[in-house]
């Protein structure tokens, strides 16, 4: 059955017909899509999984309003962004200054392997893709106030037309245009300046050997090596730990005072998350005789250099399937 599912293909005059198990089975086929929607919305890969369950409460108990006018996919979907505008009037705080967004939370990539195919054959849609699924926007997106960010999303991500868009908000489609230009400049002012001219693509020859060449300079704890890699711009950060630290001489200072400078014992696994590069990396315990999850270390590179580390604490590692430990004998 396709993902477009109407009630015809379903064989069943209305959803009140389907039994739980059934209806779960049908619902859970756009669990992962769903999920990356309220990830979009909400920037929290946990908050996400949450508002998907709700989403799937909300649907099987109001399942009779389910008439048929519309896929059962595009249900859900109305369904989750209303989940996501309700958990954000109620809990979502407004990114720190600076810019700063304390509760954002990678995804792995081998997760977002699982969406489905649909047209992603087509290099715009690819492009949209993985354009909006980064790190940069992600961020940017989250100064957004909620529905014009719902508007946002569902237009430019998703392709929504206006009406069905307006009819989702209980808007005018001349309120939902108006919203779209506002949430679009609001977009534009709060990412990198370079990447507003983003065109996507797989990673390069040279992307790759840079990224192994940090790795082997962070395991070292080589900060000289580190310092010639990253942009003179360079950003870090470390949610939801404040803290911002922009430009590289006041990232380097950072390096060295929180005491990464003469680090040993340090280990690294590559692994990607945001359609992004990432480094898990391991620290030696001797009580453990093993090197144990440390950070993650999400990489935004622009023109040959690093442009922007985010790292993530080791909380993060299961859901990336990573190794729980290295062993004593294992090497970067």
């Amino acid at each position: 059955m396709s993902a477009d599912t109407r009630l015809e293909e379903l064989g069943v005059s209305g959803l009140g017909e389907v039994d739980e198990p059934a209806f779960t089975g049908l619902a859970e086929r756009h669990r992962r899509e769903l999920h990356v929607h309220c990830y979009r919305m909400l920037g929290s890969f946990e908050d996400a999984e949450d508002t998907v369950q709700e989403t799937f409460l909300r649907a099987w108990r109001r399942r009779e309003t389910f008439q048929g006018r519309s896929t059962f996919r595009a249900w859900l979907y109305r369904i989750a962004t209303n989940a996501c505008l309700d958990l954000l009037e109620k809990v979502r705080p407004e990114p720190a200054t600076g810019g700063e967004v304390l509760w954002l939370q990678p995804y792995p990539d081998r997760l977002l392997d699982e969406l489905p195919a649909g047209h992603a054959d087509e290099p715009e849609t690819l492009a949209v893709a993985r354009e909006t699924i980064e790190l940069a926007y992600l961020v940017a997106v989250q100064h957004l106030a909620p529905r014009p960010r719902a508007v946002l999303i569902l237009r430019d991500v998703l392709g929504w037309p206006a009406k069905d868009v307006a009819e989702l908000l209980g808007d005018s489609v001349n309120s939902v245009n108006s919203a779209l230009q506002r949430a679009r400049a609001g977009l534009r002012e709060h990412l990198p300046a370079e990447r507003q001219d983003w065109t996507g693509g797989e990673e390069d020859a040279g992307t790759r050997e840079l990224v192994r060449r940090y790795t082997d300079a962070s395991v070292a704890a080589n900060i000289p090596a580190l310092t010639s890699m990253v942009r003179e711009d360079v950003r870090t950060s470390m949610p939801p730990t404040p803290g911002l630290y922009v430009g590289r001489d006041t990232v380097v200072k950072y390096w060295i005072e929180s005491g990464f400078e003469g680090m040993t014992g340090l280990r690294a696994v590559p692994t990607s998350a945001n359609r992004q590069p990432a480094i898990a990396y391991y620290h030696w315990r001797q009580q453990e005789d093993a090197y144990l999850p440390l950070t993650i270390d999400v990489l935004r590179i622009t023109g040959g250099a690093v442009t922007e580390i985010t790292t993530f604490h080791d909380d993060q590692f299961p859901r990336f399937g990573l190794p729980e430990r290295l062993p004593a004998d294992s090497t970067d």
